[in-house]
């Protein structure tokens, strides 16, 4: 038994070194402390009640499912606590491990985005046109199947049912996919701006490709990266100046973006000045509209991870069982995961 598996699959079931020893006969939370460690090994007869316990096949603990992720790199509410964070990056480590497990039978789409560093010069919004012209996003025109537009160049977008105050996240597998997790229950605006922040990380803060300044605010660029992404300034500054607070719904209609979001890219483009962003936000307070705006926007659904799930269906003759045995997870994640009783199948042309 590997002992940083072992870590994984107490942590995923959130639970403590104590609350596991407790559950264990034969197991005190100073020996699990040790052999998490490495300093100590456990009998054949406690790791194996340990197996039946957290329900995590004997196979998953020869496995290698961490993938280390910079804190500092997702959009997360100040105050989450430490086992809601940890349940939340299992759970995105997991989506990583199976995108590359299914490498060996999937042909991914190759990732075409370049990385671009702002040390070498490029500024924010460089990079972010430079990136919708490599993705061939009309330059003059809203972004309207922004996850589509992703998938096209190779990065796999997933959404995750996760705590509110868990936006999104982005990370290179260990066989290097690109990946964004999105929460599911967030409104689209702010899963669109989320992905564009999100693909922001990934362009210019790929350590794996150039040194990145500990200086840098890696938040605030990836922000300005957003915004420009979604809101070209030379598009759409004409349309800031003289902003009432009625035109923020026509606004937020094309470009399919919060009316926040546009607020702040007023302010930033200097087309308002700070008593007008003020007041907007007041309005916005006002009617109620601070955490969820009256007008939605639409967004389309992340098929990559679908389609390779039917593409073992169809193709290959998987069944439930085949999938517990070739990721060696339990059934409840790999249900989880692929949201096996909600699933449409894609059929793959």
């Amino acid at each position: 038994m590997d002992n940083k598996q072992l870590v994984f699959a107490r942590e995923y079931r959130g639970l403590t070194q104590s609350e596991l020893a407790k559950n264990i006969v034969g197991l005190s939370q100073s020996n699990l402390s040790k052999f998490e460690k490495g300093l100590d090994i456990l009998s054949d007869d406690v790791q194996n009640r340990i197996v039946k316990f957290l329900g995590f096949p004997k196979d998953f603990y020869k496995r290698k499912t961490n993938i280390s992720f910079d804190n500092n790199n997702y959009r997360k509410k100040a105050g989450i606590s430490k086992k809601d964070i940890s349940r939340f990056e299992k759970q995105c480590q997991i989506i990583g491990y199976i995108v590359d497990e299914m490498s060996d039978s999937v042909e991914w789409v190759d990732y075409k985005v370049k990385s671009l560093n702002v040390d070498d010069g490029f500024s924010t919004d460089y990079i972010a046109d430079y990136t919708r012209r490599t993705m061939g996003i009309a330059e003059d025109e809203p972004i309207k199947d922004i996850i589509s537009a992703l998938e096209n160049v190779g990065i796999i977008v997933y959404e995750i049912e996760a705590l509110e105050g868990f936006d999104g996240i982005s990370f290179f597998t260990k066989k290097g996919y690109p990946i964004i997790i999105i929460n599911k229950n967030m409104s689209n605006d702010r899963k669109r701006f989320t992905l564009a922040h999100e693909l922001g990380h990934l362009v210019m803060h790929n350590e794996n490709e150039f040194p990145i300044s500990e200086d840098r605010n890696k938040e605030r660029e990836a922000n300005r990266f957003a915004s420009q992404f979604l809101m070209p300034e030379k598009h759409i500054k004409n349309s800031l100046y003289g902003m009432r607070i009625g035109d923020l719904a026509i606004l937020k209609k094309y470009w399919l973006t919060s009316k926040a979001s546009i607020i702040v890219r007023a302010e930033y483009l200097n087309c308002i000045d700070k008593q007008k962003a003020i007041y907007f936000r007041t309005e916005l307070s006002r009617n109620g509209e601070r955490k969820m705006e009256k007008e939605s926007v639409s967004i389309d659904a992340p098929k990559s991870i679908k389609t390779a799930y039917s593409l073992f269906k169809e193709e290959l003759g998987y069944r439930d069982k085949d999938f517990e045995e070739y990721f060696a997870l339990p059934k409840d994640i790999i249900d989880d995961v692929f949201k096996i009783d909600k699933l449409k199948v894609i059929k793959i042309s």
